[in-house]
């Protein structure tokens, strides 16, 4: 089928980034004054614990990772220098 006034199609919004236990199921929004500190392993447990996450998964510039979302996993996106840059659910 052809688009009758050839108008450009907008694209698909992103999915929204819900889980079983709501928006925040991991924790993410506890810990948000982590970023901007520099990550290390004691700073990722703190994190881990205090957001209630089952699990942390540590994201660096580079490196491949599965795209399975996980509400119940925290990601902590880091720079080149290991700074925090961003926490969020997944």
């Amino acid at each position: 089928m052809s688009n009758a006034n050839n108008a450009p199609h907008d694209p698909a919004p992103k999915p929204p980034r819900v889980s079983e236990g709501g928006e925040d199921a991991c924790g993410a929004q506890r810990v948000q004054d982590r970023v901007g500190r520099r990550y290390d392993e004691a700073l990722g447990e703190s994190i881990r614990r205090e957001s209630g996450a089952a699990t942390l998964r540590v994201i660096r510039p580079g490196h491949a990772y599965t795209m399975e979302y996980r509400g119940d996993r925290i990601n902590v996106h880091i720079d080149d220098s290991d700074t925090v840059t961003d926490i969020g659910c997944g």
